[in-house]
C-alpha cells in the first residue's frame, strides 16, 4: 500500500496576543507576533471600494454539511448562529421539526456523521492538536457522551457497520503514540474492544481491512521503514498471511470486498503495479491474480469505486480527477441517474453527498468555479429536484472569476498541469498581478477545478491566481510523483517558475507584479523561492510554512515517526551528508540574508505538524536583520484556521499586505 507524508493543510474567541505579553503556557516566543493594532494597520492598507467583502467569502454558510438518517426520516444538517458557532441540527422531513443536537462550544466540531438512524457522533480536538476525540449523542441531543475520553490520544474513524446499528470501527494511538491499533466501540455506552493488536512497534500497521460485517481480513505492515507487507486471512480460522510486498513507491491498496461475486477472496483494489496511473482491479487475495482490469486513465490516478448496497453492493460508478472530477456510469440504474442529473445541472460538476438506505431519496452537492455550492434534494420516486440551500447567496455567480486549466513543458521536459483564475480586469484588456499559491503537501495532494474563495477574493480585487501541480503532486501517476523525489527547494521551484515564465506570455500578465503565498509545504515553496529568485516576486505570505528541514524533522508528531525512513528517501536524509548540504541550501531560515523582498508570516500555535518554531526562526532571523516581518500567530488554532473569526482576520491582513506590494 502507497503511503505518503502529506502535510497537507487542514482548513476545516481568543484575541491575537500583544507582541509584548508572555504567558508561559502558550507555546512559540510571544515576544514575536505583530500587535493586533499593526495587523489592523496593515489590513487598513487595503482602501479600495469593492463589491464583495472579505467577509463575503469566508464567513462560514448559514447552514451547510447535509446528511440523511440512514432511513431517510431525518436530515442532519450545521447551522451558523450569531456568535459563529455552527451547532448540528436535526429536522424531521415528514413534520419539519427541528432539534439541535450537538451544541458546538469553545472548541470547533471538526465533523459529524449518522452511527444509526437514531444517534450522531461527531469529533474535537484542543486547539487544533490533531488528537481527536469522538463523542455521540441521540437525534434529539439527549445521551451526549464521550466515547474516547484519552488525554494525548488520536481517534481515526475506520467503518461505519450499517448491519450492528450500535457499533463502529475505529482506530487510536491509545497504547503507544506511534502505533494505530483498531477498536471496536459502542456508541450508546462506550465499551471498547480491541480487535487487533500491533506487537512490533519497530514495524506498525499502517492499515486495516475490513469486511462489512466487520471482520479484519487483511491489514498493510510497515516494514524496514520503507515496504509495505500485505498480509491477508485466506481462511476464517487461518492466520494473516502476506500475499504483497512493496515499497512506498508502489501501490496496492484494497478499496472493498466484492460481495456480488461468489468468490469470498474476489476484492476491488487501486494499484500501479502494472501500470504507471493508479486502475481499479478485481484481484484475488487468496491466490494473487488479477480477476478483471475494471478501470484505467492513461493520465490520471483512478479515484475509486461507489457501490449500491441496496443492490447487493453492485458497483455504480468510478470515479477520478482529471482536468475536472469526472464519474463513469456502470450500473444501469446509476446511468440513468447520471443522465438526469448532468442535464438537470449542466455545466457544473455535482457530488451525491449523502443518500437514503432505500435509495429513493439523494442529496446532490452541486458547483463550478463560479458557483460556491448549492444543495438539492432529489426524490426518486416522485423524479423532483428540490433545492435546499445556496451556501453562499452573497455571491452572484455572475460576478466571479474564471478558473481555466493550463498546461505546459518544464524545462526538463515534463508535462505540468494547474490552474489560472482570471479576474474579469484582465478579459478587458488590462494588465493585472499575479498570486503564485503552490499548494501544500507536497507529495500527494494536487490542486484542481471548482469554487475556491481564496482565488475569487484575489480576482475580486484584480489579481489573477497561478496554481501548479508540480511534480510530486498527486493524481498524475508514479513517474511523475517520483520526479518529485528531493527535489524540495529544487525542481519543484523550477516548476513554478517555468509556470511563471509559461503565463507571462499573456498580455494581460504584469511581470513586474508577482507575488507568492502558500500554506503548509506551500509556505516552505513561498520561502524557498523569496531565498532562489528574490528578482522574480515581489512579496510573498508564508501561512503554518515549513523554514527549517533539520527543525522539521525533529518535531514530527509521534505517529510520523515510523515514516522517517520513508521521509529520508523522498525528502531528505538528514544523516546523509550530501543530504546534509542539500537541506542548507533549501531550507529557507538558513538562507535569510538572500531574503530582500516583503514578507508576511502566518502561523496556528498549536500546529502538531509545523511547529510554531518554524514561524518564530524565520521571524526572529529577518528581524535581527532589520526586517520588518509583520506576524500572525493564533493560539487557538493549528495547522491552518478553522476560527471563522481568524479566518477574516487573516485574509483582510493578507489583501492589506498585497495591496501594499502589488498595487
Amino acid at each position: 500500500m502507497q503511503k505518503l507524508i502529506t502535510l497537507m493543510l487542514i482548513l476545516c474567541m481568543s484575541s491575537l496576543v500583544d507582541g509584548q505579553v508572555t504567558d508561559t503556557k502558550l507555546p512559540g516566543d510571544q515576544t514575536l507576533p505583530s500587535s493586533k493594532a499593526d495587523l489592523e494597520s496593515l489590513a487598513n492598507k487595503e482602501t479600495g471600494t469593492f463589491k464583495y467583502s472579505v467577509e463575503d467569502y469566508f464567513q462560514k454558510p448559514s447552514q451547510s454539511s447535509f446528511r440523511f438518517s440512514p432511513n431517510g426520516q431525518y436530515l442532519a444538517y450545521r447551522e451558523k448562529d450569531a456568535d459563529a458557532k455552527n451547532h448540528v441540527y436535526v429536522k424531521n422531513v415528514e413534520t419539519n421539526e427541528v432539534a439541535r443536537a450537538i451544541e458546538e462550544k469553545e472548541e470547533l466540531i471538526r465533523g459529524f456523521a449518522w452511527a444509526n438512524d437514531n444517534r450522531l457522533v461527531y469529533l474535537k480536538d484542543q486547539g487544533g492538536d490533531e488528537n481527536y476525540q469522538l463523542y455521540a449523542v441521540n437525534l434529539d441531543g439527549s445521551k451526549e457522551m464521550a466515547l474516547t475520553p484519552f488525554e494525548g490520544v488520536r481517534v481515526q474513524l475506520q467503518e461505519f457497520l450499517e448491519d450492528q446499528d450500535d457499533y463502529m470501527i475505529v482506530q487510536m494511538n491509545k497504547d503507544n503514540p506511534q502505533i494505530f491499533e483498531p477498536y471496536k466501540i459502542n456508541i450508546t455506552n462506550g465499551e471498547l474492544e480491541k480487535l487487533f493488536t500491533n506487537t512490533d512497534a519497530a514495524n506498525p500497521i499502517s492499515g486495516y481491512d475490513f469486511d462489512k460485517d466487520g471482520n479484519l481480513r487483511a491489514y498493510s505492515q510497515q516494514q524496514n521503514g520503507t515496504e509495505y507487507v500485505l498480509k491477508y486471512k485466506k481462511s476464517e480460522d487461518g492466520d494473516f498471511e502476506e500475499i504483497m510486498r512493496t515499497t512506498w513507491k508502489d501501490n496496492f491498496g484494497i478499496l472493498g470486498f466484492d460481495y456480488t461475486n461468489d468468490n469470498p477472496h474476489a476484492a476491488f483494489v487501486k494499484s500501479n503495479l502494472d501500470s504507471d496511473t493508479d486502475e481499479i482491479l478485481l484481484y484475488d487475495l487468496k491466490e494473487g491474480k488479477i480477476l478483471k482490469k475494471i478501470f484505467k486513465d492513461d493520465t490520471y490516478d483512478a479515484g475509486g469505486v461507489s457501490r449500491s448496497r441496496k443492490r447487493n453492493y453492485e458497483v455504480d460508478y468510478y470515479y477520478f480527477t482529471g482536468e475536472k472530477y469526472t464519474t463513469i456510469p456502470v450500473s444501469e440504474t446509476f446511468k440513468m441517474l447520471d443522465e438526469k442529473f448532468k442535464k438537470q445541472f449542466a455545466g457544473y460538476q455535482y457530488y451525491i453527498t449523502s443518500k437514503t438506505k432505500a435509495e429513493d431519496k439523494y442529496l446532490i452537492y452541486v458547483e463550478s468555479d463560479r458557483l460556491y455550492g448549492k444543495y438539492y434534494l432529489y426524490n426518486a420516486k416522485k423524479d423532483v429536484f428540490k433545492e435546499l440551500l445556496d451556501l453562499m447567496p452573497q455571491l452572484n455567480e455572475e460576478d466571479m472569476a474564471e478558473m481555466r486549466p493550463i498546461s505546459f513543458k518544464s524545462r526538463d521536459g515534463l508535462t505540468i498541469h494547474g490552474y489560472v483564475t482570471i479576474p474579469n480586469e484582465a478579459k478587458q484588456g488590462n494588465k493585472v498581478p499575479m498570486i503564485v499559491n503552490p499548494h501544500g503537501g507536497p507529495y500527494g495532494p494536487r490542486d484542481q477545478w471548482g469554487f475556491n474563495p481564496e482565488t475569487q477574493l484575489f480576482a475580486s480585487r484584480g489579481y489573477a491566481t497561478l496554481q501548479v501541480n508540480y511534480r510530486g503532486s498527486g493524481g498524475y501517476g508514479k513517474s511523475f510523483s517520483m520526479a518529485g523525489n528531493k527535489q524540495i527547494g529544487r525542481n519543484m521551484l523550477n516548476d513554478l517558475e517555468d509556470a511563471v515564465a509559461h503565463l507571462k506570455k499573456e498580455a494581460w500578465v504584469d511581470g513586474d507584479k508577482i507575488a507568492i503565498y502558500g500554506a503548509s509545504y506551500g509556505g516552505l515553496a513561498t520561502l524557498g523561492s523569496l531565498v532562489k529568485t528574490p528578482d522574480l516576486y515581489t512579496c510573498g505570505i508564508d501561512y503554518v510554512g515549513v523554514s527549517n528541514l533539520f527543525t522539521f524533522f525533529k518535531s514530527f508528531p509521534p505517529y510520523w515517526k515510523p515514516y522517517l525512513a520513508q521521509v529520508y528517501e523522498q525528502w531528505y536524509d538528514e544523516n546523509s551528508e550530501e543530504d546534509q548540504a542539500i537541506m542548507k541550501e533549501v531550507s529557507p531560515a538558513l538562507n535569510v540574508d538572500k531574503i530582500t523582498k516583503p514578507l508576511f508570516v502566518v502561523q496556528g500555535a498549536n500546529d502538531p505538524r509545523v511547529n510554531i518554531d518554524e514561524s518564530d526562526q524565520i521571524v526572529q532571523q529577518l528581524r535581527d536583520r532589520g526586517v520588518d516581518v509583520p506576524y500572525m500567530v493564533k493560539y487557538d488554532e493549528g495547522h491552518g484556521f478553522g476560527h471563522e473569526g481568524n479566518r477574516i482576520e487573516l485574509y483582510r491582513s493578507m489583501m492589506g499586505f498585497f495591496a501594499q506590494h502589488l498595487k
